[in-house]
């Protein structure tokens, strides 16, 4: 997303009317193209880049492991998880032409090596076999999927057994922040999918993960979801 912590990306956005207009900053979020996107992707990989940290801090990470971020805009999340499975390989998707381009050239070295792909496709077909992965990352992505527990239950179909699932974002029903207020109040504009805490973990069980945890930073109005499949 690209809220900041005093919310002025989304004010604009709503006080402006452009929450439903192609091109607009949501839209942008949603599926970035074009001049406004790329510059949205490059901002983004920046701005996400600690709550990434703090989220992946709730996972392990082996260096053998294979790996797949959903949603993976600009490529930064890649390039970390990258640098950690080092012996392992990573994947980036994204339905957006712009972001694929844009994280392939975050990642160019590590393509040029083997260990990343960035793939175009939904996360509702997504192109990978049964029990792929040992673990998948979604970060600020989750909440504008097109149908959330349908798209979920392909995740858990890539997800191997024993594998993980961490879903990140910097805004859900319920935060106390300026901005999970101002969400929370526009949601039905945005067109986003906002959960609360309770919700976040319904889903994740509803799936079939267990070990379900959810994680907040409420100072921040950060959230972070993690399950396994058993």
């Amino acid at each position: 997303m690209w809220f900041t912590d005093d919310s002025r990306d989304l004010r604009y956005a709503v006080a402006g009317g452009t929450v439903s207009k192609q091109g607009s900053l949501l839209s942008q979020c949603r599926k970035p193209s074009g001049w406004l996107g790329r510059l949205g992707l490059w901002r983004m990989n920046a701005q996400h880049s600690k709550l990434t940290d703090w989220g992946l801090e709730h996972v392990a990470i082996g260096e053998a492991d294979t790996i797949l971020d959903i949603g993976c805009g600009g490529g930064r999340t890649v390039s970390k998880l990258a640098v950690i499975a080092k012996r392992g390989r990573v994947y980036g998707l994204d339905y957006s032409e712009d972001s694929v381009a844009v994280a392939r050239r975050t990642n160019d070295r590590a393509i040029a090596a083997s260990q990343v792909e960035i793939l175009q496709g939904s996360v509702s077909h997504m192109p990978f076999v049964d029990n792929q992965f040992d673990l998948i990352t979604a970060v600020e992505t989750h909440f504008f999927w097109p149908d959330l527990p349908g798209d979920m239950r392909e995740v858990f179909r890539v997800l191997k057994p024993g594998g993980s699932l961490l879903l990140i974002a910097e805004v859900y029903r319920g935060s106390a922040t300026r901005t999970g207020r101002l969400a929370d109040k526009y949601v039905a504009l945005t067109g986003m999918t906002l959960l609360t805490v309770d919700e976040h973990r319904k889903l994740l069980e509803d799936t079939g993960l267990s070990k379900v945890q959810i994680t907040e930073e409420k100072k921040r109005g950060w959230i972070c979801a993690t399950g396994r499949k058993l």
